[in-house]
């Protein structure tokens, strides 16, 4: 997985400086913005790719599989560790906050990456998920080019907003709230304002899911 993360890592990255990345990232963050508040401790990204999210939310720290990627998001003034979310190289009750954007999709073990979190999560602390579900528009849009093998999403594993909150759930995570952004279908003009709503939406491309240790 690291080694073909390593090979996209460039274009993955430009993509988001193209006008659909750049709507499509402007409602993620926006999204994810709304649910991070505070938290007592240091923040972590998990899957961190080349820093987009954590540089635009202020998080400082972040691991990720590929060197490629890494060395992008060290340019951003990220502070990158090499490590697989499965096997976070981090002591237990470290962190107050975890973000994992658009990451759950793509690691091996979502359940074991989802231990691993609450593992090092502080008492309390919480954990972050934007995630693309897998019954919307964009999650069938992605499956479609996954099946024609595309070079990121054929790699990717969607989920229900239902799946990812159970598989939470068996990790000692507890919802505490949600958000939801993306709104318009694939191919569309993108929204010329990021438009959030509170809640998971049932239309939204993405969604944001706040968790809190048990």
């Amino acid at each position: 997985m690291a080694g073909a993360f390593d090979r996209v890592a460039a274009d993955y990255d430009r993509w988001y400086d193209e006008p659909e990345g750049r709507a499509i990232f402007a409602a993620e963050l926006e999204c994810l913005r709304s649910l991070a508040g505070r938290v007592e401790g240091e923040w972590l990204e998990v899957g961190v790719g080349t820093g987009r999210f954590s540089h635009g939310l202020g998080v400082r720290k972040g691991v990720d599989l590929s060197p490629q990627m890494l060395e992008i998001a060290a340019e951003r003034g990220i502070e990158v560790v090499e490590g697989a979310a499965e096997d976070l190289p981090f002591p237990s009750d470290s962190y107050g906050g975890i973000l994992m954007a658009l990451t759950l999709c793509f690691v091996a073990d979502a359940q074991r990456a989802l231990q691993e979190c609450e593992r090092v999560l502080c008492p309390g602390g919480r954990l972050l998920l934007g995630v693309v579900p897998a019954d919307s528009s964009w999650g069938r849009e992605y499956s479609r080019q996954a099946a024609r093998n595309h070079p990121i999403y054929s790699m990717a594993r969607f989920r229900t907003v239902a799946e990812i909150t159970e598989l939470a759930d068996r990790a000692g995570l507890v919802p505490v709230d949600a958000c939801s952004s993306l709104f318009w279908p694939p191919g569309e003009t993108p929204d010329s304002t990021p438009r959030i709503e509170a809640g998971v939406a049932s239309e939204a491309g993405f969604v944001g899911l706040l968790f809190e240790k048990k």
